[in-house]
């Protein structure tokens, strides 16, 4: 019964995503992108930066796509649901326990965002050219980071969506968006903070340091990255203490 129910509340997201599937296009993938040109093809045919920033640029570009599809697939339905349009009450009244709702939130955020970085990784080595270095020698890595990637930025999509009201939308974006793409390793490895060592531990609270990581482990091994067993503890910590925050919040709004 409860499999039953999920799978009808996933298939329900499914079709109403497939209606704005080029609004969610635009919103999740146009930032990449257009970072994609002007940093990897742009600037470096110019000759302002060495071809090998490609191929350290291109797991940043796959884990910000991720990123943003993620959270918006799970936070923006969730704070409209809670907010002005009162879905969410519908989907209460399932026989099953409200957590079920949440998770399917989550699953659906996994889900969305699995997809954005598969579409955008190929457009991405379209626009770049041949990227020295980039392989798909280690997929099951590939495979796994992007699931847990999903799963951190689903929970965390779910933790905002429950805390934030409609009109913070445009604070959200400044104050959560904004420092959180630049510190995380997007454009830039890790190792690269060396220069800065407080900047360097500092950024160790955002995500998305992980996640590009990762990513720069699956696709482009070559380029210096943190320890795998590192990134993996830390996207679970922080995956397991989102997921509480938001259960927790959703159970709240729900009742409330």
């Amino acid at each position: 019964m409860t499999a039953r129910i999920l799978g009808s509340l996933l298939l329900r997201d499914a079709v109403v995503a497939r209606r704005d599937i080029v609004g969610i296009m635009i919103r999740t993938m146009l930032q990449p992108l257009l970072f994609t040109f002007v940093f990897g093809k742009l600037l470096i045919s110019m000759g302002m930066f060495p071809k090998a920033y490609a191929t350290m640029i291109i797991p940043g570009i796959a884990g910000l796509s991720l990123t943003t599809s993620a959270i918006w697939a799970v936070a923006m339905p969730l704070i409209a649901d809670f907010g002005f349009t009162k879905e969410i009450e519908d989907r209460l009244l399932a026989p099953v326990p409200i957590e079920v709702i949440a998770i399917e939130k989550l699953f659906a955020g996994i889900l969305q965002g699995a997809m954005t970085a598969m579409v955008v990784l190929p457009l991405a080595r379209l626009i770049i050219g041949p990227i020295p270095g980039l392989t798909l020698q280690k997929l099951p890595l590939l495979v796994l980071m992007i699931v847990l990637s999903g799963g951190v930025f689903s929970a965390l999509g779910l933790f905002l969506g429950t805390a934030m009201q409609p009109q913070h939308i445009s604070l959200m974006m400044q104050i959560i968006f904004a420092p959180m793409i630049m510190f995380g390793c997007t454009y830039y490895p890790w190792r690269g903070l060396d220069h800065f060592p407080v900047l360097k531990y500092l950024v160790l609270i955002n995500p998305l340091v992980y996640v590009s990581e990762g990513l720069r482990a699956a696709l482009t091994p070559t380029v210096p990255h943190m320890p795998m067993p590192v990134i993996f503890a830390a996207l679970i910590a922080i995956t397991s203490l989102l997921l509480w925050l938001g259960m927790r919040g959703f159970r709240k709004r729900s009742i409330s």
